[in-house]
């Protein structure tokens, strides 16, 4: 066999590689659009829903949730950002089904049992995040807003004959500008859900330690304090909120990776690749060094 034959041998694989990529990528796309054309046909439902939390706080203040159009086109998009959330919402699992399809047959039987159930939590996460955002997170924030309206109160005799007229700044929200904010609460919340899914598959490839992350707690707090003014709107109680979470959700990876450290220790030491003496003789020498 020439050269060439082997360079178009090598080659054929990688060519089948991408077309099947192209093909999954193609399912993916094609289910998001159906997911997105279902959804924007329900778009109001589904927006009626989103506007829950700012409706029961405009409740207890006893006035009324109407949100306003202040474009002509606005409301089109509106049904168009309801359908993009809804239609990928709808058409993750089988997005992550087709990614998976694509990555399972380049593993081996250990490698399979060990990412599946990644796979699974990741959506988990998500929808935990976005949950807590949506029923906890949001109600708290929008109380806060609106807690700087000011209504008018019956004016005061300025001079004699006349009254200063009341000062009303209450809420006429727009529903586009409502609704980003939402979505920003729910993708934000479940994307920092993720940090223990993922913290704990980089231990598990070992590119992250238990010993390691809790060594950069400091430089965590503040990482985390930085993405809490970032993805947030500029009021404390959210941000304290998404920190606490956040950092807890640190701790609980720290955990996570420990335990799979010790898993893959007592794995080791049944195939026989730890030698307990040397250990600790090891562990002897450096109490030494220490004294």
């Amino acid at each position: 066999m020439t050269k060439t034959d082997e360079i178009e041998d090598s080659s054929a694989p990688l060519i089948e590689h991408l077309a099947e990529l192209r093909t999954r990528l193609i399912h993916c796309v094609v289910a998001f659009l159906i997911g997105m054309i279902i959804c924007f046909t329900v778009a109001t439902p589904i927006f009626n829903f989103l506007t829950h939390p700012l409706c029961d706080v405009l409740a207890e203040r006893g006035q009324d949730c109407d949100l306003i159009f202040i474009s002509p086109q606005e409301g089109f998009f509106v049904a168009i950002k309801v359908s993009l959330l809804g239609g990928f919402i709808l058409a993750f699992p089988y997005i992550g089904m087709q990614m998976w399809r694509f990555v399972a047959p380049g593993l081996y039987r250990s490698e399979k049992n060990a990412f599946l159930p990644f796979m699974v939590a990741s959506p988990f996460m998500f929808l935990l995040g976005a949950s807590f955002a949506f029923y906890v997170v949001t109600p708290l924030a929008y109380d806060f807003f609106l807690g700087f309206q000011q209504f008018g109160a019956e004016g005061e005799a300025v001079t004699e004959g006349t009254t200063a007229a009341p000062l009303s700044v209450v809420f006429q929200g727009s529903a586009q500008e409502y609704l980003n904010l939402t979505i920003k609460f729910i993708v934000a919340f479940g994307l920092c859900f993720q940090l223990p899914v993922l913290l704990t598959l980089m231990g598990k490839a070992g590119l992250v330690s238990a010993e390691g992350l809790g060594s950069v707690r400091k430089y965590a707090v503040v990482a985390i304090l930085v993405l809490a003014a970032l993805v947030t709107p500029p009021d404390v109680i959210t941000q304290i909120i998404l920190f606490v979470v956040v950092y807890g959700l640190y701790e609980v990876s720290i955990f996570l990776v420990a335990r799979v450290e010790r898993k893959r220790e007592k794995q080791l030491r049944a195939d026989g690749y730890y030698d307990d003496e040397e250990e600790a003789d090891e562990e002897i020498i450096r109490e030494e060094e220490g004294k």
